[in-house]
């Protein structure tokens, strides 16, 4: 039998968790009631997460790697090519997300693999460069995080392609990107056609070039400060950059009219770019790798580094944890497709684009830029809930970013594993979708979150630590 409480005796509220019919029973009973949402840690997680939260140096481990984050200014100071840069040679390649072996390789990263060995003069037809690949004795494949780079969808880059430089002037640490080819049938997405040739061959001998020349010319471009301007413009720096490709084209097109190459070259160049909304992608992302490297290797910090995608594994990397991948099987989007293609067509998440939102951008500033709805799928008001989301599992905000519809609140800054362990909520990724077929390109562009598994798997790796400093 039930008794309602009395007046005197009734609490001034009553907290409830759980399920909900405990608190609707105390509801009907006139008392007020705060319903607490809570849902248990990741299964297994709990003794971890118990050690990780008494270690002693993790709140100062996390505000040190936060503070060292925030306080990177990444500056565009240079094009060239990666040879020069990365000290790469012929039959050395980097690709997108955590390590991998030919045999594993999905099939836009063999796509883009075959067409920059072709770009590259290993072979006539790209085709023909499988059995390079297969043999391995004339080729090497390393993930671009491992040389200071990253790379957007299969994100291979050989020795002739010109990369962005980004470069934090305090410490002169620098990070690198290839140079954005557009969307389509191009090689990020593992297309390899003629036309992608062509495009590639064009990009080496004027585009890189040229754009080297400017931005000699500018002085370095503040790439933070431009980042922050294109989330009061409607972009969110992964698949909407549309504002940020035009304030780097109003920063480099004096030097650019001003440089030696040709009216036509000049004018090609201004229509790429200028067709190209996500031109500065490739400048984002090695802006914030550079911010987020600047947060690695501090004992106890819980924060993630990098996250990313080779098509076949997804990957994560913990400031605690050094350079050591926590990886689990890369994801299907869920989105919106082109043309008659659907979920069947596309090869699971990849790209090293995922800094972005580590960073705390992209997918994670989705509230900024609620256009972006029409690429990736969705609801403006899961884009706005979305960003309030991602505040749960991250440390703290970056005032230099900060979110107009969200009462200018900084972008939610430095995901933190434990909390994603406790509260069950993933990162949000919006994405761009390759074909699993070599050279089919892009199919489509949606959302994806991690592989749970990777983040418990790194929260051991904390604990074990912690338990061996003990």
């Amino acid at each position: 039998m039930t008794h309602a409480l009395l007046p005197s005796t009734a609490p001034a509220a009553v907290a409830a968790v759980g399920a909900d019919m405990f608190a609707t029973a105390v509801a009907d009973q006139a008392v007020p009631v705060e319903r607490v949402e809570w849902t248990p840690p990741m299964d297994g997680t709990a003794d971890d997460l118990a050690t990780v939260a008494a270690d002693p140096l993790r709140r100062d481990a996390n505000a040190l790697a936060v503070s060292r984050m925030l306080d990177v200014q990444a500056m565009l100071v240079g094009v060239a090519p990666a040879s020069e840069l990365l000290g790469l040679e012929r039959g050395q390649f980097l690709h997108a997300g955590p390590p991998i072996e030919w045999a594993r390789t999905s099939g836009p990263l063999r796509g883009a693999l075959l067409g920059a060995a072709a770009f590259e003069g290993l072979v006539e037809d790209p085709e023909d460069a499988a059995a390079l690949f297969e043999s391995g004795t004339e080729v090497s494949l390393e993930p671009c995080h491992h040389r200071s780079a990253v790379g957007p969808m299969a994100g291979v880059v050989s020795p002739s392609m010109w990369m962005f430089v980004l470069e934090d002037p305090a410490t002169g640490r620098r990070t690198y990107c290839s140079l954005n080819e557009g969307l389509g049938k191009v090689l990020r997405y593992g297309a390899y056609g003629p036309e992608v040739l062509a495009r590639l061959h064009w990009m080496r001998d004027v585009l890189g070039p040229l754009l080297g020349e400017a931005v000699a010319a500018a002085g370095p471009v503040d790439a933070t400060a431009i980042l922050g301007q294109m989330l009061q413009m409607g972009d969110e720096a992964h698949n909407r950059n549309r504002a940020g490709t035009l304030m780097l084209m109003r920063d480099l097109a004096p030097s650019l009219v001003r440089s030696s190459r040709s009216a036509d070259e000049i004018a090609e160049a201004f229509a790429f770019v200028g067709g190209n909304d996500h031109f500065f992608l490739n400048v984002a992302m090695p802006a914030c790798k550079l911010a987020l490297d600047a947060a690695r290797d501090i004992p106890g910090s819980t924060m993630v580094v990098a996250m990313a995608r080779n098509g076949t594994d997804f990957g994560i990397q913990v400031s605690g944890t050094g350079d050591q991948w926590f990886t689990g099987p890369a994801q299907l989007a869920d989105g919106l497709f082109l043309g008659d293609y659907g979920p069947e067509d596309a090869n699971p998440d990849i790209g090293d684009s995922a800094i972005t939102e580590t960073a705390g951008i992209g997918g994670f500033a989705m509230a900024a830029a609620p256009a972006i709805v029409r690429f990736v799928g969705g609801t403006v008001p899961d884009a706005l809930a979305t960003s309030r989301r991602m505040r749960e599992i991250t440390i703290g905000e970056n005032d230099r970013w900060p979110i107009p519809v969200l009462d200018f609140a900084g972008a939610a800054t430095g995901i933190d594993v434990s909390s994603v362990c406790r509260t069950g909520i993933l990162p949000q990724i919006n994405t761009g979708m390759a074909g699993k077929v070599a050279g089919v390109g892009q199919v489509g562009a949606g959302l994806v979150t991690p592989p749970a598994s990777i983040f418990p798997a790194a929260l051991a790796e904390l604990a074990r630590r912690t338990r061996d400093r003990a």
